[in-house]
C-alpha cells in the first residue's frame, strides 16, 4: 500500500538523480543547488530539489530561501519556489530558526523522508534532484527504499581530489552496487585553483593517488568533469544567488555546464531504455 501511494504521487516525475558524497565538506549540496539551476534555466522544464540531509540542511541558504515557510494545501505540502520552475523542500523550512539542531534518531528521519516523497505535491516534474547528507546509512538505504517504487535514473557522487576523500568515496560507489542503484557518474569538484591575476594553476588539494580521474578508471565508473576552486562559489552560495548566472564566464561555469549537460543526456538515454523494455 505504501509502495502504490508514493507510486502515485511521484507518478508525474520523468527523472530523479540523487546527489551523493562518502564525505561532508566537498560540495555536494553547492552542486546540487547549481545542478537545480542549471537544468531549471530552460524554462520549459520543471524542476525540484529535495534536501534530505535532516541534520545539516543547507539547501535553504543556498537557494536564497532561509525564513520562508512550507504551506499546506488540500493536495499536500507546497514546495518553496525559487522561480516558477523551481521548487525546493527541505526540513529547514520546518525549524523555527537556521540554528535549531535537529535531534532526532533514524525512525523519525526516514518518518520525514517519506513524508517529503508521499506529501508533497510537486506536480509534474521532468527533473527531482535529491540533495543526501554524507555517508551510508539510514536516510541513503530509506530513499533509495521509497524511490524504488518509481524510477530512479541514478547517483551523482562528488568527490574532492585528495585520497582521505576518495577513500569514501570508493565506500559510496560501493553501496550503490551493493543497493542496485545506478551510478550516473562522479564529479571531482575543487579541483585546481586558477590565479585570476597571473593564470597559473594551484593544486589546493593534490591528487595524491591520481584523484578522481584514477578511481573511476579502477573502478569502471565515468568522471563527468572536473570543476576548479572559485571564490566566488562560496560568495554566491551565502548571498543565495546562482554562481552560474553570476559568474557566466568562469572556467568552474564552465565545468558545471558540461557537467549538467551530460547528466541530461545520461537521463535521456536511460528513460529511452526504459521505454523499449515496457
Amino acid at each position: 500500500a505504501e509502495a502504490v501511494e508514493l507510486r502515485a504521487r511521484l507518478r508525474a516525475v520523468r527523472h530523479t538523480v540523487l546527489v551523493l558524497s562518502g564525505k561532508g565538506g566537498v560540495g555536494k549540496s553547492t552542486f546540487s543547488a547549481l545542478l537545480a539551476h542549471g537544468l531549471a534555466a530552460d524554462e520549459t522544464k520543471q524542476v525540484a530539489l529535495l534536501d534530505i540531509d535532516i541534520c545539516g540542511p543547507s539547501i535553504p541558504k543556498i537557494m536564497g530561501l532561509e525564513g520562508e515557510q512550507v504551506h499546506q494545501s488540500g493536495s499536500g505540502w507546497s514546495p518553496v519556489y525559487v522561480e516558477e520552475n523551481l521548487g525546493v523542500m527541505s526540513v529547514g523550512f520546518l525549524l523555527s530558526s537556521p540554528d535549531d539542531a535537529v535531534i532526532w534518531r533514524g525512525p523519525k528521519k526516514n518518518g520525514l523522508i517519506k513524508q517529503f516523497l508521499r506529501d508533497v505535491d510537486w506536480g509534474e516534474v521532468d527533473y527531482l534532484i535529491v540533495d543526501t547528507p554524507p555517508g551510508t546509512s539510514d536516510e541513503h538505504l530509506s530513499i533509495v527504499q521509497y524511490l524504488s517504487a518509481t524510477r530512479i535514473d541514478g547517483a551523482v557522487i562528488v568527490t574532492t581530489p585528495q585520497e582521505v576523500s576518495l577513500q569514501d568515496v570508493r565506500k559510496e560507489i560501493n553501496f550503490c552496487r551493493k543497493v542496485k542503484l545506478p551510478i550516473i557518474g562522479v564529479v571531482e569538484n575543487m579541483s585546481g585553483f586558477v590565479c585570476p591575476k597571473c593564470k597559473n594553476e594551484s593544486q589546493i588539494f593534490p591528487p595524491t593517488t591520481g584523484g578522481a580521474e584514477k578511481m573511476c578508471q579502477n573502478l569502471s565508473v565515468s568522471l563527468l568533469g572536473k570543476v576548479p576552486l572559485d571564490p566566488q562559489i562560496g560568495k554566491s552560495c551565502d548571498r543565495g544567488q546562482s554562481f552560474l548566472a553570476e559568474a557566466p564566464e568562469s572556467p568552474a561555469t564552465l565545468s558545471y555546464r558540461n557537467i549538467i549537460q551530460r547528466i541530461q543526456e545520461y537521463c535521456e538515454q536511460h528513460h529511452l531504455q526504459e521505454e523499449k523494455i515496457m
